[in-house]
């Protein structure tokens, strides 16, 4: 991570005359972004695996846990820290092109870190599934920049609190803001596609109505199978269950507005589906609609 913030210090800077650098914005994003993964990364050390014994670098096949529900949570997040890298790049005056590169870098790099984090702790392991979904997110973000200069198809979240965190509240989150990180159980991502980006140029199709296909997973209170008892209480017995959606959404950075305050605001919570109602169709065969779903 060090070289790659050291690679692009030394040759941004030197492209200013060519690229229109704004270079007190770029070393200022250079610096922000050092700085910010220098603390997440001693944070996260020290909250988490700080407290596990270490061992030699190690592999760990989690595929099959939670419905592959946390892949979608990487592949997600990957994809949002290459957009936010990509938009610090382009505001201080970095090409489209490089923008993209770097963003992506940004976003494949630092979750990449931590996977090698979780490679050298003997409660985990490397996880190619979760590395497999990293590069996939921000492979999505780089592949469309690079393609069309914007993102028709994004990727975003939804959550709704459910039962299930009572059960296992250690596991699953014992409040509102630990369930939406914890509990995959109400956690729904999203393809959520800008129909009117696929359309000839002259068409009527509301520019800032998706179609949005999405992913969940109920029923689960443990990674791989659900325990009968948690500290002594027992847990009922769930159905662990796919879910799949179709639903509108909204993109709200087509949303036309001359404030300032307000396209900030939309671009820092555009990752989140807007309600809408949906058809959820399951693997236990049932279809289900949903006058309003989040």
């Amino acid at each position: 991570m060090l070289i790659f913030f050291s690679v692009l210090t030394l040759v941004l800077p030197a492209q200013n005359d060519t690229l229109g650098i704004n270079r007190k914005r770029l070393n200022g994003i250079l610096i922000t972004e050092g700085a910010l993964w220098v603390t997440s990364m001693a944070g996260l050390y020290s909250l988490w695996y700080s407290d596990y014994p270490q061992s030699s670098f190690h592999f760990f096949n989690d595929n099959s846990e939670w419905l592959q529900m946390d892949k979608c949570g990487h592949a997600t997040t990957s994809y949002y820290i290459s957009k936010i890298g990509f938009e610090g790049f382009r505001w201080a005056g970095v090409d489209q092109k490089k923008s993209a590169l770097y963003g992506g870098g940004l976003g494949f790099s630092y979750l990449a870190i931590i996977e090698i984090l979780d490679g050298f702790s003997s409660e985990w392991g490397f996880s190619v599934g979760d590395f497999t979904a990293n590069t996939l997110g921000s492979a999505l973000f780089v592949g469309q920049q690079l393609a069309w200069n914007e993102q028709r198809v994004l990727l975003k979240y939804s959550f709704h609190q459910t039962k299930y965190s009572d059960y296992r509240p250690n596991q699953l989150g014992s409040n509102l803001l630990e369930n939406t990180i914890k509990d995959y159980n109400g956690q729904t991502y999203w393809l959520s596609t800008n129909v009117y980006s696929f359309l000839p140029k002259e068409n009527r199709f509301p520019k800032w109505l998706n179609i949005a296909v999405g992913y969940g997973a109920e029923g689960m209170t443990g990674a791989d199978y659900n325990p009968d008892e948690n500290n002594g209480k027992i847990i009922p017995h769930f159905q662990r269950h796919r879910q799949f959606y179709l639903s509108g959404d909204i993109d709200l950075t087509h949303i036309k507005t001359h404030s300032e305050a307000l396209k900030i605001l939309f671009n820092t919570i555009g990752f989140i589906k807007f309600p809408f109602p949906a058809i959820e169709c399951s693997d236990k065969g049932k279809i289900r609609f949903h006058p309003l779903y989040f």
